[in-house]
């Protein structure tokens, strides 16, 4: 079975295997057959490509033929569109710029638009012709800008009237009446204590609108425009002819003179300080309100135009800022004189609190001329107000007055000078300033109190030579003790006594005590000799009475009576006399009254008492015995109370 088996298997794989062996062969010659056919397409098919070709490239030319087409007629659309906005834009440009003034400014930029375009498709057959009517009708629309752009300027630039001024100033600043001639009768140097304790530096001021809101975005757009076609040059003169006219006229309502030096120079002294007075008020509205409103003007209608905004407002106000500082320059180079101190100071003053608004408001190179005229004339003023300041230390050791003071009061100099040295402390702070320019690593402070020192010493250095001028001592010493005690006081109520020290004050007060001294002894010393004892013993042949217990033995009476009588035309003498002079004040006067009572009454009851028996025993005795020491002290207080001071010196 096994054999058997194994017989029948081997056949069947026989079979089989003949069975594959014609397939394969049937499969070779199917697949020689079909690569045989497919040889056959590829001819073909090569054959209809080569036919095929020349309507390809047919078909090809055609299709980009109609794409050439295609994008020709959208050039042409494009152009076409272009040529009908340059008509539109044509069309309101020669309307002009009246009617619709922002329709105009949009075709502008539509026809620069347009210029673009052809400018960049030359390509264009007629392009060379376009852009010529174009940019001609493009240098008309700007002419009429630039008159449109003048027109509207001038139509909306007018002078600020002096009352509205006043109101953008701090209340402390404002006229009384509100009118410019207000300023005319203010001494700067009175009011200046007034002005700086109200903390002006702080104060506030609302630059008036010079041009209305609303005008300046088209004034603006207007100004872009001329600025974009290079009218650069054209658009600066036109602001600075209308602008800087408009701003001179606001000076001038406001009171603003043009004065040269020579006017300057002739001028009287009262009038040319109200005039000083003046220019510090119109530096203060000129710098914080009109150029501050001008300097708004030019940064909003010239925003974004480089420096052209600097240059417009340079343009602006440059004659107005020279017709302001030619003034305080012909002030700062005209002949010194004392008086003019105060005012140099306060001149110098306005300049210093202006300085970092004149730097802010003046910016940019084109103002650097301006910005260096103001610095420059700050510097001129603190030179010429240090070069016064010297002058007055020589003019007050150098003063040679004759003022006859016959009465020893206090001399007009030195009344000036104190009140001088006074006004000084109202401006301390300025000096210290000005001092400090002038002095390396000094604050001021030292170098002023050394000047005022100075000058103190030359007043009493001139005191000391108008003293010589009278002929009785006494009234020598009590004029140079009514003078320094002046002094003395004056010093310990005002700020001096800080800068002098007490050192300085105690020192001159001992001065006026020693010439209080020297006044008694000079004017009481011959009549207290007549109440001394000495010399009233009797060398024989006089008549002599004993009285009260021998007091007066030995006593001529002649000798007693010609006591009482050379006293009497003695002070009789210094009563007349004395009575005349005068001590101003009234606690040295009844001090020095009283230091004289307290050496004559004395004195005089001590001597009637002793000597007084031996003249009433006698005829007439009231001859002798004139006065009481009541009457004595009654008529001591007429003495200097200066009642007829036009009595001739003696």
């Amino acid at each position: 079975m096994g054999v058997l088996t194994t017989g029948m298997g081997g056949d069947s794989l026989s079979l089989k295997a003949a069975m594959m062996r014609e397939s394969l062969q049937k499969s070779q010659t199917i697949t020689d057959s079909v690569v045989s056919i497919l040889g056959s397409f590829d001819h073909r098919l090569s054959a209809l490509e080569t036919a095929m070709r020349p309507t390809q490239i047919r078909t090809h030319s055609i299709r980009k033929a109609h794409e050439n087409i295609d994008k020709t007629l959208k050039a042409a659309e494009v152009i076409l569109a272009q040529f009908d906005l340059s008509r539109q834009a044509e069309s309101k440009i020669l309307r002009g710029p009246r009617e619709d003034l922002e329709s105009y400014l949009e075709a502008i930029d539509q026809l620069r638009s347009n210029i673009r375009f052809f400018s960049s498709n030359k390509g264009f057959k007629s392009s060379d012709g376009v852009l010529s009517q174009a940019n001609s009708l493009l240098a008309k629309a700007i002419l009429k800008l630039e008159d449109e752009f003048k027109q509207l300027l001038l139509s909306y630039s007018k002078p600020v009237e002096p009352e509205r001024l006043f109101d953008c100033l701090p209340n402390s600043l404002r006229p009384s009446s509100g009118s410019p001639g207000d300023y005319s009768g203010k001494n700067p140097s009175n009011n200046h204590a007034e002005h700086h304790n109200s903390s002006l530096e702080n104060a506030i001021y609302t630059p008036p609108t010079l041009i209305p809101p609303r005008v300046i975005p088209l004034l603006h757009d207007l100004a872009q425009q001329m600025f974009q076609a290079g009218h650069q040059q054209q658009l600066l003169i036109i602001y600075r002819d209308t602008r800087s006219s408009v701003l001179e006229e606001s000076l001038h309502k406001l009171g603003v003179e043009k004065l040269s030096k020579d006017d300057v120079q002739k001028m009287q002294w009262e009038i040319l300080e109200a005039k000083i007075g003046n220019w510090i008020h119109y530096m203060r509205i000129a710098v914080k309100l009109l150029f501050a409103g001008e300097r708004k003007v030019c940064d909003q209608m010239f925003e974004a135009f480089d420096s052209l905004g600097d240059q417009c407002f340079a343009e602006v106000t440059r004659s107005s800022v020279s017709v302001l500082l030619s003034f305080g320059e012909a002030i700062a180079n005209s002949k010194r004189s004392p008086e003019k101190l105060f005012v140099l100071l306060d001149m110098y003053e306005i300049m210093r609190e202006l300085h970092s608004e004149i730097e802010m408001i003046f910016i940019g190179k084109a103002c650097a001329e301006i910005r260096e005229s103001a610095s420059s004339l700050t510097k001129r003023l603190a030179q010429t107000a240090k070069k016064t300041f010297g002058d007055f230390e020589e003019a007050v050791e150098r003063d040679a007055t004759k003022t006859a003071v016959s009465d020893g009061t206090v001399h007009p100099l030195t009344s000036y000078v104190i009140n001088y040295v006074k006004f000084l402390f109202d401006y301390q702070s300025t000096l210290k300033q000005l001092f400090k320019e002038f002095e390396n690593g000094d604050e001021g402070g030292s170098q002023l109190a050394s000047v005022t020192m100075q000058i103190m010493q030359a007043l009493q250095t001139n005191l000391d030579g108008k003293s010589k001028q009278y002929r009785d001592p006494s009234l020598t010493h009590l004029f140079l003790m009514n003078n320094i005690h002046y002094m003395v006081r004056s010093v310990r109520r005002s700020e001096a006594k800080d800068l002098l020290g007490d050192d300085w004050v105690q020192r001159h007060r001992r001065i006026v005590q020693q010439h209080a001294n020297q006044y008694k002894r000079n004017a009481w010393g011959k009549i207290l000799q007549c109440l001394s004892i000495q010399g009233l013993t009797s060398s024989g042949g006089g008549s002599s009475v004993a009285g009260d217990g021998g007091s007066s033995s030995g006593v001529s009476r002649a000798i007693v009576k010609d006591r009482f009588k050379t006293f009497n035309m003695q002070f009789e003498d210094l009563h007349q006399k004395q009575s005349q002079w005068t001590v101003p004040d009234t606690e040295l006067r009844e001090s020095l009254r009283l230091a004289v009572a307290e050496v004559l009454l004395p004195a005089y009851r001590s001597f009637i008492k002793r000597y007084g028996p031996l003249v009433e025993s006698g005829k007439n005795p009231q001859k002798y015995i004139r006065y009481t020491a009541e009457d004595l002290e009654r008529m001591l207080g007429e003495f200097f109370e200066g009642k007829n001071v036009n009595e001739p010196k003696r």
